[in-house]
């Protein structure tokens, strides 16, 4: 069992733990319809301590983290932002946007956004729940995230295995992906969230512990990607990373599955 413990400053002392071994979900074997059940369950019991108003006049995002099985892997759909866009280039995020007043709901935008951004469709996806609190960006926008399963084109309604059977992998070379706001996307392992190698230690908003995952070894062209726009934002010391708002929502994902403590 790997168990760390981050310390944070003097005037935050706590500590954050690393334990693999109590998820309540494989991190290796693929996601089956047991595990999205059992996902599913831990995300309603958290929903019941977790609600947050909505707030008149406030301005709200919504997001998407993209669960999914990658040649039989489980792990993340992630997104690298293009380097031309005003905010938050060059940074690793999850699929949203702010909502419009169109949309019905919160849920809806994500979907939308997620659709627009990298090309899956909402038949595509089995949502299986809202967590947070919601946390308001750098931008001033209250964000909420949402958890779903994605299948490939053409799978989701006809998908008849059992309950223990590997679900579906997809392909990221079957995404469209929207040039003008998006660089690339890349999976992340579930494995990742517990590598010595990957992580490293950070504070959400200078007061609240978390893990920054590197993934620039994850991320094609990288490198290229960096030297050419010269405005990536991915993390720290030139590394590439899952961290701000999007590493706090994984680790905050990563504790409901009890795998971070």
């Amino acid at each position: 069992m790997l168990s760390r413990t981050l310390i944070t400053s003097a005037a935050h002392a706590s500590t954050l733990h690393i334990q693999p071994s109590a998820s309540i979900i494989s991190l290796t074997s693929p996601f089956t319809l047991g595990s999205l059940r059992t996902l599913q369950s831990a995300f309603i019991a958290h929903a019941t301590t977790s609600k947050t108003p909505v707030i008149p006049g406030e301005v709200n995002a919504a997001v998407l983290v993209p669960l999914c099985n990658v040649d039989g892997v489980p792990g993340v759909l992630l997104e690298l932002r293009g380097g031309k866009l005003r905010s938050h280039a060059g940074e690793v995020s999850f699929p949203g946007g702010r909502v419009d007043p169109a949309d019905a709901s919160f849920l809806a935008a994500a979907l939308r956004e997620t659709q627009e951004e990298v090309g899956l469709y909402n038949r595509q996806i089995d949502v299986l729940g809202q967590f947070g609190p919601p946390e308001q960006s750098l931008m001033g926008l209250r964000v909420w995230p949402y958890v779903g399963f994605v299948y490939p084109r053409g799978s989701h309604r006809t998908y008849t295995g059992s309950l223990d059977d590997p679900l579906p992998s997809i392909s990221l070379s079957s995404l469209t992906i929207s040039q003008a706001e998006v660089a690339t996307v890349f999976h992340l392992p579930l494995s990742a969230f517990t590598s010595p190698a990957r992580t490293r230690p950070d504070m959400f908003r200078a007061a609240n512990p978390y893990w920054a995952i590197d993934v620039s070894d994850l991320v094609e062209g990288f490198e290229g990607i960096n030297d050419l726009s010269g405005e990536v934002d991915g993390g720290k010391e030139g590394r590439l990373e899952v961290w701000g708002l999007t590493g706090w929502y994984m680790s905050l994902l990563m504790r409901i599955l009890k795998v971070y403590t």
